[in-house]
């Protein structure tokens, strides 16, 4: 029996994805969407992990990151997108149709691709943060503050993530330390974040300071993180029960390296849209977004390449809706 050939297929599950799965449903795409966990560690991206959404048009009140992509699939799912909980391993790439390959061995054949496997976090690569991942150390406050009650910790990073991850916790620790890199402690936050964290009476910020190693992998716990001077070089220990690393984050691309032009950050060069080196193959989100990466502009990308990739079966057989 010949395989079926689906008109798209849609990797990822987060904003980008679930929008591009709406209206390629809507087109009469009928896509199929793997939303399996390639999209920041579960159905959903790293929204999932994300408290109150205070910028997402439509929400004046705020949402909760769960809660909206909830939402955004069951819209997916209401005009008719198939949803597969599995993640997508392998990918052939070099001729149409493209064959994916499931976690599960299975076998599936698109005539056109959406990548949107978002990006995971990044983190410091010491053998003690790998040790102690579960044990003290995350990348997730959403998911592990309460473990930290009345406890003290320390927050890696100066961005929006990390500004978000400090002042969640402070609903449980008596102390965050941001640890800075920038030695003037410039953060990257935006203006609204860093107003918040300077308000905060519970935050303070150790700037130019870079982790060295985390104590102690012998005891199953942290309890302290050691730094190094970015200027002077001296090294310092900070007391602390917990780590939270928030330092940016890697896009999911590894399994497409040699089939789609990546930069050297490993994200995917898109043209005229979301178009890749192939046709046929079309990306959106964060994985080919290393400037806005915001819900909304991931949503944003992930309706053009759904358009992108109507338009581009319209014309090679006419097979798209309108």
């Amino acid at each position: 029996m010949a395989e079926e050939i689906y008109k798209l297929a849609i990797i990822g599950s987060g904003p980008a994805g679930y929008t591009a799965a709406i209206y390629a449903s809507r087109a009469h795409l009928e896509p199929i969407v793997f939303e399996g966990v390639t999209a920041g560690g579960v159905a959903g991206g790293q929204l999932m992990w994300t408290t109150e959404i205070e910028n997402f048009p439509g929400f004046p009140s705020g949402i909760q990151g769960p809660e909206l992509m909830q939402q955004f699939r069951v819209q997916a799912k209401k005009f008719g997108a198939q949803l597969i909980s599995a993640d997508i391993l392998k990918a052939d790439l070099s001729q149409a149709p493209f064959k994916l390959e499931t976690d599960e061995g299975k076998i599936y054949f698109a005539q056109t691709v959406i990548v949107a496997t978002g990006a995971s976090t990044r983190w410091l690569g010491l053998p003690a943060e790998e040790q102690l991942k579960g044990f003290g150390v995350s990348a997730c406050a959403t998911c592990d503050a309460a473990f930290f009650q009345d406890k003290k910790v320390v927050v890696v990073g100066g961005g929006d993530s990390a500004a978000e991850e400090a002042l969640f916790l402070t609903k449980f620790a008596t102390e965050v330390t941001m640890l800075v890199n920038d030695p003037g402690c410039k953060l990257r936050a935006s203006n609204i974040m860093q107003q918040r964290i300077k308000e905060n009476p519970k935050i303070k910020l150790v700037c130019g300071s870079r982790v060295i190693d985390i104590t102690d992998p012998k005891l199953k716990k942290v309890t302290a993180v050691i730094v190094k001077d970015t200027l002077t070089g001296e090294e310092k220990t900070l007391a602390a029960d917990g780590v939270f690393i928030a330092i940016g984050h890697k896009p999911n691309t590894d399994f497409f390296a040699g089939q789609l032009e990546l930069d050297s950050h490993g994200y995917i060069k898109t043209t005229a849209g979301s178009k890749t080196n192939i046709p046929g193959i079309f990306a959106a989100g964060d994985v080919q977004d290393p400037i806005y990466r915001q819900a909304v502009t991931a949503a944003g990308s992930g309706c053009m390449a759904a358009l992108d990739a109507q338009r581009y079966l319209d014309g090679i057989s006419g097979v798209a809706g309108n």
